[in-house]
C-alpha cells in the first residue's frame, strides 16, 4: 500500500487512461478524488469499480478550463480532507480537423481544456503544496507532442505545451520538495482506438515496435510510481510510454 493515507486528485478519471489512474492510486491505498464533466454514468461505474476493490474514493464534476471553479474545488477539497499529496492533470479533449478547415473554437477548446485545465488544477494544488513543502504533480503529455499527427495541431500543440509547462514548474517548486514530471502515453487500447477501422488499427499497429496497444494499466503503473516517495529523485522529466513508437 505505497499510498496509504495520501489524497489525489485525478481529473478526467471516469474513461480510459484517467479511470485506469484512479483505480490503481486507490489499489496503492490512497484516497482519490477524480473529476468528470458530462458522463455521469461512466463516472459512478468508475467509482463502484474502486469501491469494490476495497478502494476510497469521491467523483465530482469539474470544468477544469473555468479557472474559478477550478480554484473553489481545491479549496473545498484541501479544507474537508486537510491535504492534498499529489495531482494528475489527465484530463483533455480532441477536437480533429485539417488546419484549413479547423474552426476557432475547435482550438480554443482543446486549448482551454488541455492546457488551461492542468495550468488551472496546478496553480490551486501548488498552493497546498507549497505550504506542506511537499507534493506530486504528473501531467499527461502525448506521443503526438513529439510526432505530430495530421488533423491534430491542436491536440499536439496542447500536448506540447504540457512539456514544456512541466519542465518550467518542475524547476519553480523543486525548492519545497515537489516533482512535476510528465507522462507521454503513445497509442492505448481505449474507447477511442477501439472504434478505428480494421485498415487504420492494423496500419497504426505496424509502427509500433512492440507490435500492440498498450494498456491504460501500463500508463497508470508509471503514474502511481512518480506520486510515489520513491520517485521523489524525479523532476522536469517527460517519460514515454509508447511501445518504441518514434
Amino acid at each position: 500500500m505505497r499510498h496509504a493515507g495520501r489524497v489525489f486528485t485525478v481529473t478526467g478519471g471516469s474513461r480510459g487512461i484517467g479511470r485506469a489512474i484512479a483505480r490503481r492510486l486507490a489499489a496503492d491505498g490512497a484516497h482519490v478524488v477524480f473529476t468528470y464533466v458530462k458522463d455521469e454514468n461512466a463516472a459512478r461505474r468508475s467509482l463502484e469499480a474502486i469501491k469494490e476493490g476495497g478502494g476510497s474514493a469521491e467523483a465530482l464534476r469539474l470544468e477544469v478550463s473555468d479557472f474559478k471553479a477550478v480554484q473553489e474545488f481545491f479549496k473545498d477539497l484541501i479544507d474537508r480532507h486537510g491535504r492534498l499529496d499529489g495531482l494528475v492533470n489527465n484530463a483533455g479533449v480532441t477536437a480533429d480537423n485539417l488546419l484549413l478547415r479547423m474552426k476557432e473554437e475547435e482550438w480554443d477548446r482543446v486549448m482551454n481544456v488541455n492546457l488551461k485545465g492542468a495550468f488551472n488544477c496546478a496553480r490551486a494544488a501548488a498552493r497546498s503544496m507549497v505550504k506542506a513543502r511537499a507534493g506530486r504533480i504528473v501531467n499527461l503529455s502525448s506521443v503526438v507532442a513529439a510526432t505530430g499527427n495530421p488533423g491534430q495541431s491542436n491536440y499536439a500543440a496542447s500536448k506540447a505545451g504540457i512539456i514544456g509547462f512541466t519542465r518550467a514548474l518542475a524547476l519553480e517548486l523543486s525548492s519545497r520538495a515537489i516533482t512535476v514530471n510528465a507522462v507521454a502515453p503513445g497509442f492505448v487500447d481505449t474507447d477511442m482506438t477501439a472504434a478505428l477501422p480494421e485498415k487504420a488499427r492494423d496500419a497504426l499497429l505496424g509502427r509500433i515496435p512492440l507490435g500492440r496497444l498498450g494498456k491504460p494499466e501500463e500508463v497508470a503503473a508509471l503514474v502511481s510510481f512518480l506520486l510515489s516517495e520513491e520517485a521523489g529523485y524525479i523532476t522536469g522529466q517527460v517519460i514515454h510510454v509508447n511501445g518504441g513508437l518514434c
